[in-house]
C-alpha cells in the first residue's frame, strides 16, 4: 500500500471476502487473545490498535467496518487514521483556526471600508495561514511516523484472511 503520494491523511480500502461475516469475526477473535495488538469489536466494527508498550502519539490504528453482500460473501472497508483523541486535537485545531481566519478576514473588510487601520488584521490573517500550513505538515509528517505501523496493520489484516482464504 502506497501512501506517499496520496494527499489524504487518513488513508481507506475496501475489499470483497468470499467468507461469512461470522468466520472473519472467529478470526478476529482468535487474534484477540494474543496480546499483539488491541482489538475491540462492536457490532459489525473492528478497531485494531497497539498495545502502550508499542504505541507513540503518532501510532495509527485501524478501524474495520463489514457489510454482508449476499450469501458467502462481505464486504470489508479499512481506514488508517490516528488516535481518537489525536484526530480529535487536530480539528479542533483546524476548526479554530478557521474561525480565526474568518474573524480576521471580516475585521479586515471591516477596517478597509471604515479607513482604519489593516495592519493588525492582515497578520493575523497571514498568520492563520501559516499556521494551517504548520498544522497540514505536522499532520503528513505524523502520518509518515507512523507508516511503518501502518503497514504492519496492513501486513496483520492480509495474513489473517490469507488463512481464512
Amino acid at each position: 500500500m502506497d501512501v506517499t503520494n496520496d494527499i489524504v491523511l487518513r488513508p481507506r480500502f475496501k475489499r470483497e471476502l468470499c467468507i461469512t461475516r461470522d468466520v472473519f469475526f472467529e478470526l478476529i477473535l482468535t487474534h484477540k487473545k494474543d496480546k499483539q495488538y488491541i482489538i475491540s469489536v462492536v457490532n459489525d466494527h473492528v478497531f485494531i490498535r497497539f498495545p502502550k508498550n508499542k504505541s507513540h502519539f503518532w501510532s495509527p490504528e485501524l478501524h474495520l467496518e463489514l457489510h454482508e453482500v449476499i450469501g458467502e460473501k462481505i464486504s470489508l472497508k479499512g481506514l488508517y487514521g490516528p488516535k481518537p483523541t489525536v484526530w480529535t486535537m487536530f480539528m479542533f485545531l483546524h476548526f479554530l483556526v478557521a474561525g480565526l481566519f474568518i474573524a480576521a478576514a471580516i475585521w479586515l473588510y471591516t477596517s478597509y471600508t471604515l479607513e482604519e487601520s489593516v495592519r493588525l488584521p492582515l497578520i493575523i490573517l497571514i498568520l492563520m495561514i501559516l499556521v494551517w500550513i504548520i498544522l497540514y505538515i505536522a499532520g503528513r509528517l505524523g502520518r509518515k511516523t507512523g507508516e511503518s505501523q501502518m503497514h504492519e496493520l496492513q501486513y496483520f489484516i492480509d495474513s489473517l484472511l490469507i488463512v481464512s482464504g
